[in-house]
Order: C-alpha cells, then structure tokens, then sequence
C-alpha cells in the first residue's frame, strides 16, 4: 500500500480466532442451505467495524447475541445499524432476510489512512486512485469467487448511491456481472444529512428489495 494508507483483514488480526468462531456460527446459521440469494454491495468495509468482526453491516451487540463470542473494539454507528435493523424487520425479519440477500463488498478489505493531524481515518477504495487501481485485480475476483456461492444476478444493490454506485456500474458494463445495479443511499448518510426524510428512504430500499 502507498505510504499513510493500511489494509484491514480481519482474519489475520489480532482477534482472528474469535472473528473466525463469530463469522463460522453466523454464517452456519443464516446461510447453511442452497438458496440463491442477491448480492448487497457496500464500498468497503469501517475499519473499526466489519474490518474487524468479518460480518458486513452488523453491529456488536447483535452479533454477541447471535453467537455468544465478543470482539473488542468495536465500533458502530448505532443510528445507522438501527435502520438496517429496521429494514430487516420489516422486509420480514432477519431469517427471512438473511434467505434472500447476501450482504458483502465491492472491495472486501478495510482500508484506513492517516490524516493532516496524523490521526487514522477510514478510507474507501475510490478515494484514492492508485489505490483503487492496486486492489481493482482483488476486487474483480473477489466478486467472481461470490458469484460462485449461488448468486442470483439478475439484481445487485448497490450500497451508496454515489461513487460506489459509478465504480460497480463501470465495472459492471465492462464484466457483465449483472443484469440490474440498483442504488440505494448509505444508511449513515440517511441518518446523519437526512433523517427527517427516513421514512422516504425505509420505503425505497423495501421497495427495491421487493424488487421482482
């Protein structure tokens, strides 16, 4: 990686043993069948969250309660992990969720930089040029090897609706990895810039994962 930039892989950190014991009993219990599932992209993964547990989009304190094994620190933006909560349950509960969606990355590894002031930030994939074009090769094969899992293609949601939705569509014209690219907004742009239009944003992601 080009200087002040690092990669974070949970599976050979510091707490491999219980991100492997967490990810092993998660996975078992949502995904241990041969459905087809679509695939829900993010950028990439906080450093302080999926970075460290392996599993995308969920918070600690359920992740505890699913599997019983605590990962040191953690962070979660709460508000944000609410209103995945909330779609979740709404869709029709976690079970049923977790039966047809299959959430992961455009770029599977945490990324983090250090800023100005010398602190260590999170960072995505397409903030950077050189580093995008250094992880590209990973990252087409990492959603190849996903595709493989038994992926219904025929829609992709796609985790941010801005650069990441550009980057996937790019790579989607030139890979033909699937049919539709749906964009959906970060839920931690919905709750931070624009909570009073929640509601707005609940019923469009229901609405596109309804999607037929």
């Amino acid at each position: 990686m080009p200087d002040k930039f690092k990669i974070i892989n949970p599976y050979s950190g510091d707490q491999k043993e219980a991100v492997l014991k967490t990810t092993s009993i998660f996975y078992r219990k949502y995904f241990n069948d041969f459905n087809f599932r679509r695939l829900i992209l993010g950028s990439s993964p906080a450093r302080r969250g999926t970075a460290v547990t392996g599993v995308p989009f969920e918070d600690a304190e359920t992740l505890q309660n699913e599997t019983g094994i605590l990962i040191d620190n953690f962070h979660i933006n709460q508000s944000a992990s609410n209103f995945l909560n909330e779609v979740m349950n709404r869709y029709g509960g976690r079970k049923r969720f977790y039966g047809n969606f299959y959430p992961s990355f455009v770029c599977p590894f945490g990324l983090a930089r250090i800023n100005s002031k010398g602190n260590e930030v999170n960072c995505n994939y397409y903030e950077n040029k050189k580093i995008q074009k250094l992880l590209f090769p990973y990252m087409i094969s990492s959603i190849r090897k996903q595709l493989d899992f038994g992926i219904d293609t025929s829609i992709c949601y796609c985790i941010g609706s801005g650069e990441n939705y550009k980057v996937l569509t790019e790579i989607n014209q030139n890979y033909h990895f699937f049919k539709t690219i749906i964009p959906l907004e970060h839920p931690r742009f919905i709750t931070q810039y624009n909570s009073r239009n929640k509601d707005m944003y609940m019923e469009k992601y229901l609405k596109a994962l309804n999607h037929d």
